[in-house]
């Protein structure tokens, strides 16, 4: 009988077990995934700032190689990302491709000048930092004028900090709920376990014997449950790239790892400190108390 009731209740303490960890596997997952939502938002955010072009119109008569020689001056600017010299013939050529008719030939001649256009780095892609770096460029003789789309500028921006209040927003509430999801569900696991540890301490077990082996279960409950929560993360990532190969210019390795840390980190902290405490607890309460 002793036997029975002895692997009964190995049974249902692993049970419990095995639920915990999956319980803060899932948390996790949730947390990881909005993390990497995160990751990609900004990405995407550099991405679009990065492409936003500014179109310097050079003067008719400047000599090509006067303007490839001012091009890699601009390249060596710390506002400049890229660069791209277009010439009055490619320049012919790419209107033609979009009016659909060669209009050089119609109108006799080329009237298209040459330009460079310019790519900024995402910390500049701002109306004030463009603004400066027109100044700066509009004081060389070659160039005629500076043409980009101001108001896209400021749309992008606004709309990138609105989305970035937002998703910050719904990460601290995650981040909360995680918390308190997991602390509930090590709290009941170890309320299975309330007379095994009064058990112990009143055979005369320190509260320090008695935490450490349920420490030592929280904390790897809380690594297994990361590492679970990481599996599937990566199995989220390579589905993703796999329906929207359009992803593979976001994806930035370095930061999925240091989101696959701080998950994992996430696992162990909140899983080991929430066992002290509800371990604690019930060091805490008289033997009658237990029955509430």
């Amino acid at each position: 009988m002793d036997v029975y009731e002895a692997s009964t209740s190995k049974k249902k303490t692993k049970s419990v077990y095995i639920s915990t960890v999956i319980s803060i596997a899932l948390v996790l997952l949730m947390t990881g995934l909005l993390g990497l939502l995160l990751v990609h938002a900004k990405n995407l955010s550099n991405y679009v700032r990065e492409n936003i072009v500014l179109n310097i119109i050079m003067n008719d008569g400047v000599s090509e190689g006067n303007v490839l020689a001012y091009q890699k001056k601009l390249e060596s600017d710390p506002y400049v990302l890229r660069s791209q010299y277009i010439s009055k013939e490619l320049a012919a050529k790419n209107l033609s491709e979009e009016l659909g008719e060669d209009f050089v030939q119609f109108l006799g001649h080329n009237p298209l000048l040459s330009s460079i256009d310019i790519y900024l780095k995402a910390e500049y892609a701002n109306t004030d930092s463009i603004e400066n770096f027109i100044k700066k460029v509009s004081t060389n003789d070659m160039v005629k004028e500076v043409v980009y789309q101001e108001s896209l500028i400021d749309i992008v921006n606004k709309n990138i900090r609105t989305i970035g209040i937002v998703i910050l927003g719904f990460t601290a509430l995650l981040l909360i709920i995680a918390v308190a999801l997991i602390n509930n569900t090590i709290r009941l696991a170890i309320y299975s376990q309330r007379f095994l540890i009064k058990s112990m301490q009143m055979v005369g077990a320190t509260k320090g014997f008695i935490r450490r082996p349920f420490l030592g279960y929280g904390i790897l409950h809380g690594l297994l449950g990361a590492l679970i929560a990481i599996l599937l993360l990566l199995l989220t990532l390579h589905l993703g790239q796999r329906e929207i190969p359009e992803l593979v210019f976001l994806r930035n390795w370095l930061e999925f790892i240091a989101i696959f840390v701080i998950v994992a980190l996430l696992g162990i902290l909140i899983s080991g400190l929430s066992t002290y405490f509800a371990v604690s607890k019930y060091l805490r309460l008289k033997s009658n108390e237990l029955y509430r």
